[in-house]
């Protein structure tokens, strides 16, 4: 049997500008499989079943040893295949796969996905494994998916270049996930739930083709409006915040990570070999590149069922319709947790349900319109309800009861869909009884929630992707300081092996950022400490000044509120004292005497440098508690004046800064100023591996704010 040519349909699906390197993974004309097997159960047989099977384009077999797979001719070799070969799906041993890409290669193949496993996630010998296969896709242009993946999938073409069992249906949503078992989970509910996908990509240990590469392509992919993506590590995060950043601005991106708490992390190595980043900076780079994050696998597809098949909320104005009390009321809790708004109807939306509906019905938001509605009731007050200009979002729910007409209700919600442009959810309720609606709702492109919770929270999603993409986009403030003075700090401290800075010499550094600090100078013995104190002015604090002591606190490393010489001396000599006995071999080099700041609010603003994306940026409230409460919020620089105004009112203590209860404002614009030159100072020197100001004393509003302690510590 000859392969099967390239069909028409496939003709006009392809694109007709030249194929791009990852656009060929997906639209071939040829794809040749190499470990194709005879046997069936063998991932190389399956995978050349399910090519052969509805794929339009030639499909060619290599196996040495088999003359023919399902009467299709056998190639000893990929040069063998007469023709030109666009896609090649590698299913060998994992010791064979360098030599099968340098035969690629000269073959001219420039697309392959590599199923193979027993690379990077096995081991070291692994690892060598997979990056001499990458040292010769990349001498010979070839970019490859996986290895170690389960394969892709085109709906479009009917391209099922995976050893997946189930296809979905046609739809408008691309998926890609790292794990490869996940992928065939996901695509095994997608047949159930008869939910449709785009494309769908199994990346495997992403040795070449990343999430990044394909955010690219489906940017420009006209058969995809929704993005999805199941991630377990970023190997350049940078790029990926770059691309995501502009990508999501046109189409919603909705991704969940794996491997956010400690333990999850350990079990992602393991896995997969990829160096899992915390969750805080995932969610920061997620927030700001527009990504939806989703918590769990259900939450990814309630969102991009929403995404795929409704207009977006232009606003957070929900009005509930239902015929129960008792969903209304935890609709109407999961929208107050959720931060959205009931709408507030006009005076015409309110006359017109009092004219439609009975005298024991609820017209006010949310509105009851009585267990006994049938499909005629919910219509009318739906209409009523989405056409009002306060509405900008409607949740139907619907609760099964021996008059509910369920099919005709559904039906009655699919004629308002065809002429409104606001989006329109549901919450059939219930299980068997519900199904027939549900299929109605599906065809006709409304999303329905088994639970009202889930819809919010969908909604909810939609919402705050919408006003990310409309915010104004602003440039990070760009402040005059003096970069030569802190290079020769840095200069003068590696020159002596000295990583961790002193708080004179970190003090020194915010200095010349423009951030205000403390009086502050070092004391190597009591008397010089006390004569520093009078030229300060008592009350003072004094703190052990140690390259070896970081955190000065636990070792009881400082006296607050020195008000005199003899409490100074008695205080200097009990700190000495202090430090020797709990760290006896650290280097002390005396006493920093600083001014004592009274009457502010202590806050924390401090950086962490992360492999994958650089620099993350925190801020809470300051003190020995932040560690304990965790109050905190992140962003990863650089940050705008937005960007930090967003920090600062993120922590669930903000309102302490605000004013409550009589108490005055806190000067919140030079916090957010302070956070503005804290990352203009790590993006100056991105050898800032760790640095802390702890705490920053802020005044009352328009009187600004003081460092009074800093840590800094340099990369060697």
């Amino acid at each position: 049997m000859e392969p099967k040519p390239v069909g028409e349909k496939y003709q006009i699906d392809r694109p007709l500008e030249k194929v791009a390197a990852i656009d060929q993974f997906f639209n071939p004309r040829s794809v040749a499989v190499i470990g194709a097997a005879r046997e069936e159960g063998k991932v190389g047989h399956v995978i050349f079943d399910n090519l052969i099977r509805e794929f339009s384009g030639y499909v060619y077999p290599v196996n040495p040893k088999a003359s023919s797979i399902h009467s299709h001719k056998c190639y000893s070799d990929i040069s063998s295949i007469p023709g030109p070969i666009d896609l090649a799906v590698v299913v060998i041993p994992s010791k064979f796969v360098p030599s099968i890409l340098e035969e690629c290669g000269v073959a001219g193949v420039r697309s392959i996905v590599i199923i193979s496993a027993g690379f990077k996630e096995t081991g070291i010998e692994g690892a060598h494994l997979e990056q001499e296969a990458l040292e010769i896709a990349e001498k010979h242009g070839i970019r490859f998916i996986g290895p170690n993946c389960l394969g892709i999938i085109n709906t479009r073409n009917e391209l099922n270049a995976s050893f997946a069992a189930a296809v979905p249906e046609k739809g408008n949503i691309a998926f890609m996930s790292q794990s490869g078992a996940l992928c065939t989970s996901i695509l095994d509910w997608a047949k159930g739930e008869r939910q449709g996908f785009s494309k769908f990509v199994s990346l495997g240990n992403k040795a070449d083709v990343s999430e990044t590469d394909l955010l690219q392509y489906w940017r420009e992919d006209n058969l995809t409006d929704v993005i999805t993506s199941y991630i377990e590590g970023i190997k350049n995060g940078r790029e990926f915040l770059e691309v995501a950043r502009e990508v999501s601005t046109k189409k919603p991106i909705i991704a969940i990570k794996a491997g956010s708490t400690e333990a999850g992390a350990r079990a992602v190595s393991s896995h997969t070999g990829t160096l899992a980043g915390s969750e805080n900076i995932y969610s920061a780079a997620f927030r700001q590149a527009g990504i939806v994050k989703a918590d769990t696998v259900e939450s990814l597809f309630d969102y991009a069922l929403g995404f795929s098949n409704q207009p977006t909320p232009k606003g957070r104005k929900i009005a509930i319709v239902t015929n129960a009390g008792g969903p209304g009321v935890m609709a109407t809790d999961a929208c107050e947790r959720a931060d959205l708004q009931l709408s507030q109807f006009s005076f015409e939306t309110i006359e017109g349900l009092k004219k439609i509906l009975p005298d024991e019905a609820s017209i006010y938001n949310p509105v009851d319109v009585l267990g006994d509605a049938l499909s005629g009731r919910y219509k009318e007050a739906t209409e009523i309800i989405i056409a009002d200009k306060n509405v900008d979002s409607v949740l139907v729910v619907l609760t099964p009861q021996a008059m509910t007409e369920i099919k005709e209700t559904a039906k009655a919600l699919s004629e308002i869909r065809k002429v409104v442009d606001k989006p329109m959810f549901a919450c059939f309720m219930g299980k068997s009884a519900v199904i027939p609606g549900i299929e109605i709702l599906k065809n006709h492109r409304i999303p329905n929630y088994n639970f009202p919770e889930r819809a919010i929270n969908t909604i909810k999603a939609m919402v705050e992707w919408h006003e990310q993409k409309v915010k104004p986009k602003r440039k990070p403030t760009k402040y005059a300081v003096n970069r030569d003075k802190v290079q020769e700090i840095f200069d003068r401290s590696r020159s002596k092996r000295r990583f961790h800075l002193s708080e004179t010499h970190a003090l020194g550094v915010l200095d010349a950022y423009g951030i205000r600090t403390t009086k502050n100078k070092l004391a190597a013995e009591a008397r010089e400490a006390s004569d520093y104190a009078e030229e300060i002015g008592y009350p003072v604090a004094l703190k052990i000044a140690s390259p070896d002591i970081l955190h000065k606190s636990d070792i009881g490393g400082i006296r607050l509120n020195i008000k005199n010489r003899e409490e100074l001396e008695e205080s200097f000599e009990n700190l000495i004292q202090d430090a020797v006995r709990y760290m006896p071999e650290a280097h002390i080099w005396g006493i920093n005497v600083s001014e004592m700041i009274t009457g502010a609010r202590e806050v924390i603003i401090g950086v962490n440098r992360d492999p994958q994306f650089g620099h993350l940026i925190m801020f809470g409230l300051g003190g020995i508690y932040v560690e304990i409460l965790k109050d905190v919020s992140f962003r990863i620089t650089p940050v705008n004046k937005n960007e930090g105004e967003e920090m600062v009112n993120e922590i669930r203590s903000n309102l302490l800064l605000h004013g409550v209860r009589g108490q005055s404002r806190a000067d919140i614009e030079s916090i957010v100023g302070t956070i503005q030159r804290v990352s203009q100072l790590v993006t100056d020197f991105p050898e800032i591996v760790e640095m802390d100001i702890n705490p920053l004393m802020v005044f009352d509003s328009g009187k600004g704010s003081v460092a009074a302690d800093a840590r800094i510590s340099l990369g060697e």
